[in-house]
């Protein structure tokens, strides 16, 4: 039985990407710049992916569409533009927005009935810890800029992050997302399923239990286990004896082990390093492999060098990711800086199909 409204899977053909670029001086202090330039690496990689052209652009990917806020965003991004070999790929768009992560704030795109559409969900700043500027309105003004029509469903309370479809009609998620008393006291997984089959076309829905240490998302998925083709799920396994994450990865392959899709076939579940144990201030903090984003001609996962130092698991990590994705073009980019935030690369990035 088909849906009206589905959101296709990221390894879909995009018509573009919004990203959102790193501008609250009081948010990010010193890591402003340092993030600011973790992000045009990412986008760089999106554009031009053949890093062995030296012109930079003989691949171009899907163009970028950046959104910032205030002036002294806007001039940090209009240098990186300037720098850039083929310029008119980044779209520059000024919005109200408290932060960057527009995997949760901003829109979810879905087709459906030969269009396009957008689903968003209500938003409380992540069970009511980061409320900021008009995060909650973000998704409102970008599906305006991108001439998109938005259906909101206001029923529950939920983020893009905490998400994972495959396309064709599964998703999972995590309880101690959705089910959290600071999202939706009183929803069971019945109501919440049927409200997802609804808004993004879910027909069958994996529920995992826990989240990374320190992740202040409550448990999102989209740095647990993602899909990366029809039938097939990526997770991670831990790395090195002192990985914080042992048990939470260990127990999220079984499941993932024992689950079947919409088509009640068993997924196949392919396992990468994780980054091991990655801390800031002696706390360990949700970095993950698992935060990359399938653009057209690349694959883009984050690293953490400057936190865990655990080189060769990234390398490793690349390889496979690089191996299934099906793209030709695949980057490691140090995302340390932009973890100080709270995230990663697909977090701070939402598709256009």
């Amino acid at each position: 039985m088909g849906f009206s409204r589905r959101q296709p899977a990221e390894w879909a053909p995009h018509a573009a990407v919004w990203i959102g670029w790193p501008s609250a001086a009081d948010l990010w202090e010193e890591d402003l710049a340092p993030a600011q330039a973790e992000v045009a690496s990412f986008i760089r990689a999106i554009l031009f992916p053949d890093v062995n052209d030296p012109k930079g652009a003989r691949t171009t990917g899907e163009p970028v569409d950046l959104v910032y806020n205030g002036a002294k965003a806007r001039a940090a991004a209009e240098a990186f533009r300037a720098k850039l070999p083929i310029p008119n790929l980044l779209r520059l768009h000024e919005a109200p927005m408290g932060d960057i992560w527009l995997r949760d704030t901003g829109p979810i795109f879905v087709t459906g009935a030969g269009r396009l559409a957008a689903s968003a969900f209500t938003f409380n700043g992540w069970g009511g810890k980061y409320q900021l500027g008009e995060d909650e309105r973000l998704a409102d003004i970008i599906s305006e800029i991108a001439g998109v029509p938005l259906k909101r469903f206001d029923g529950l309370i939920a983020e893009g992050g905490a998400l994972e479809p495959d396309g064709e009609g599964t998703v999972i998620t995590t309880r101690q997302c959705l089910l959290n008393p600071n999202r939706n006291p009183g929803l069971s997984e019945k109501d919440i399923e049927a409200i997802l089959r609804e808004a993004i076309g879910a027909e069958k829905v994996i529920w995992l239990d826990e989240g990374l240490a320190g992740d202040h998302t409550d448990g999102h998925v989209d740095n647990l286990a993602r899909f990366i083709a029809p039938g097939k799920v990526i997770c991670q396994h831990p790395t090195g004896d002192d990985d914080p994450n042992k048990d939470v990865l260990n127990a999220i392959r079984e499941t993932l082990s024992k689950a079947t899709g919409a088509d009640g076939r068993k997924l196949e579940v392919i396992e990468i390093p994780s980054p091991g144990a990655a801390l800031m201030d002696d706390e360990p903090v949700a970095a993950s492999h698992m935060n990359f984003y399938i653009a057209n001609h690349s694959v883009v996962m984050p690293s953490y060098g400057a936190l865990s130092g655990e080189e060769e698991a990234a390398e490793q990590a690349l390889a496979i990711l690089h191996d299934v994705a099906g793209r030709p073009h695949a980057h490691a980019i140090d995302a340390s800086h932009l973890l100080t935030g709270g995230g990663s690369f697909h977090c701070i990035s939402q598709q256009q199909p």
